[in-house]
């Protein structure tokens, strides 16, 4: 069976000083990052099948909810690389007085 590439995250030192200062966030976020080094999202579509809450922002971004909705992680997905870009991660609150457009 031939192997499977995992991704390259990008960033990924965001989201562990944020976990570093925000140790409830751990466990979501940790989970978030093991599922994704694994992904094969292809299209946005692929991220919204398992990611419902997830929010598709033009120029390939997109806005997922983690931990019950107490965090938001903004990624920058490169579809035919199969990469990711970590830019931003924050709390609700910190999320809400972003300008993500």
């Amino acid at each position: 069976m031939p192997s499977v590439k995992q991704v390259t995250i990008a960033g990924r030192q965001l989201i562990e000083k944020f976990m570093r200062k925000h140790a409830n966030s751990r466990p979501s976020l940790s989970a978030w990052l093991d599922e994704a080094e694994d992904a094969q999202w292809k299209t946005p579509q692929d991220i919204k099948d398992r990611y419902r809450s997830a929010d598709i922002l033009p120029g390939n971004r997109v806005v997922f909810d983690i931990g019950g909705n107490n965090y938001r992680l903004v990624v920058l997905v490169l579809y035919r690389k199969g990469n990711l870009l970590i830019q931003k991660v924050g709390t609700h609150a910190e999320y809400s007085k972003w300008n993500l457009t």
